[in-house]
């Protein structure tokens, strides 16, 4: 009996041993790919911007927006491997675009921004203007 019980207990340690081997470890498998992640900042006070909108253009073609969080941080997640044009845009701020940043495949990129507050006015034609007769 005790032959049986040992030839057992080493094809069950083997077998799991092969389970073990072939499952990959969750803690050392990348669970993010193409990620594009930073923080905004006021120039002027060098704290964080909130609702900062972030756009991703490949080839002149929308990809996706996200929005600044509480603390000025941004992310984008999976993004496609290829050369990207990001615009930061918030009102009573100036636009600032950053293009030409490439992004590669299972690595992160980090893009720290500061805006700088427009002091100018942007002056709409009101729709109400008419002109003398």
């Amino acid at each position: 009996m005790k032959p049986k019980i040992l030839l057992l207990s080493v094809g069950m340690l083997t077998f799991a041993m092969a389970k073990a081997n072939s499952d990959p470890d969750p803690w050392t498998e990348k669970t993010k790919v193409n990620e594009v992640n930073g923080v905004i900042f006021d120039s002027d006070h060098k704290k964080p911007l909130k609702d900062v909108t972030i756009t991703a253009y490949s080839v002149s073609k929308k990809e996706k927006s996200v929005q600044t969080d509480e603390s000025g941080s941004f992310s984008f997640d999976e993004l496609k491997s290829g050369t990207y044009k990001f615009v930061f845009e918030k009102v009573g701020f100036k636009k600032v675009t950053k293009e030409k940043v490439v992004i590669k495949t299972d690595e992160t990129f980090q893009l720290n921004i500061e805006m700088i507050e427009s002091k100018d006015l942007e002056l709409m034609p009101s729709p109400f203007h008419f002109s003398d007769f």
